[in-house]
């Protein structure tokens, strides 16, 4: 088995953003179509909140709850856990949502013999715990580090230690994808290899890290 690893965050990077499936968002909650208008990185300057997030004026948590309360309120529900709004929004078809660009990118780092890890903030806390037991796709995962239950959350250099310890890895033989540029200079703090993964070019992105790996971009069927 190779001694490199391919780690991934998962909100963002694996799956679809909630930016990207507000039609199947709105569908799902029986909303009309074009309720839901933040676009957070598609279209940062309609999106003042996703602006001070990513000033860090508030945390992506802060953002996301106050995302969650105000859809619950559309529905005239009071939602204090991101897990409903997820849920409620995505809970009949998970498989809809995760991008067939990661699974490309996935199963080949896989079948190169690649190590395979998720690094996220929040998936748990987020998506709910039986969700990553309906997607078959983590079963590739050899680690999975979750700050739900290790409450270190990226850029914390403790979270990037928690996986490399896990892999039994050094930090220069993991390339790490994430969508959030504070998590990536956390990464290269602790000495990873790096892509930021553009949302709007998801593949590309998985290339990046695919080449990083020493390996070639998959097609897609």
């Amino acid at each position: 088995m190779t001694s490199q690893a391919l780690v991934l965050d998962f909100g963002g990077v694996i799956s679809r953003t909630l930016f990207e499936t507000h039609a199947l968002s709105e569908q799902a909650l029986g909303l009309p179509p074009g309720t839901l208008r933040w676009r957070g990185p598609f279209d940062p300057a309609s999106d003042p909140l996703w602006q001070d997030m990513q000033a860090d004026r508030i945390t992506e948590r802060d953002y996301w709850m106050q995302r969650t309360r105000e859809v619950g309120a559309l529905l005239g529900e009071h939602w204090d856990r991101m897990e409903t709004f997820v849920q409620r929004a995505r809970g009949a078809d998970v498989q809809a949502v995760i991008r067939p660009e990661a699974v490309a990118a996935i199963q080949a780092a896989q079948a190169a013999g690649c190590r395979l890890a998720v690094l996220s903030n929040e998936l748990d806390l987020f998506y709910g715990a039986d969700f990553r037991h309906r997607l078959p796709l983590m079963d590739c995962f050899e680690v999975v580090v979750d700050a739900t239950y290790t409450q270190v959350l990226k850029p914390d250099p403790r979270a990037y230690a928690l996986v490399t310890e896990a892999l039994g890895l050094p930090p220069e033989r993991c390339v790490f994808v994430d969508d959030q540029a504070r998590n990536i200079a956390g990464a290269q703090r602790a000495g990873w290899q790096t892509v930021q993964f553009d949302v709007m070019q998801p593949r590309a992105s998985f290339a990046a890290a695919l080449g990083l790996l020493g390996l070639a971009t998959p097609s897609l069927s």
